[in-house]
């Protein structure tokens, strides 16, 4: 027999729902908080942008802010999320992006209730420290 998850996000009283700019808020957050990502750098960039980036802190949340490099799919008791960033050269790359997809976890599980499905990372780049 198998176990059934109970929704954290329903009740007697009425339920909850989690929007996607707050899943990718928490993810891009959780991303930041991995040694070895590069901070300032991470997901596609066009000449001109100045958008943040994935490892770049959301600042205003009521603003709209968000972030380049996370991109998430939110149901109503699940959450996939897609993560682009680079690492900071001489950190293994295999040890950061796993660290990276258990912090991200354990945040947006932690914060909002929903299942995490899914953490895919992309890595687009090395950089190296100045």
């Amino acid at each position: 027999m198998s176990e059934k998850r109970t929704n954290p996000l329903e009740s007697d009283c009425g339920s909850t729902t989690i929007g996607d700019a707050v899943v990718s808020a928490i993810a891009g957050r959780a991303v930041g908080e991995v040694e070895g990502v590069d901070p300032s750098h991470g997901g596609t960039s066009i000449p001109g942008d100045t958008s943040r980036t994935v490892g770049e802190f959301v600042g205003g949340l009521s603003g709209g802010g968000g972030t380049r490099g996370v991109s998430v799919e939110v149901g109503g008791e699940q959450a996939a999320v897609d993560l682009t960033l680079n690492v900071v050269y001489g950190n293994p790359v295999h040890k950061v992006t796993d660290d990276v997809r258990k912090n991200v976890i354990k945040r947006v599980e932690t914060l909002t209730g929903l299942e995490v499905t899914e953490v895919n990372v992309t890595v687009s780049d090395v950089t190296f420290p100045e």
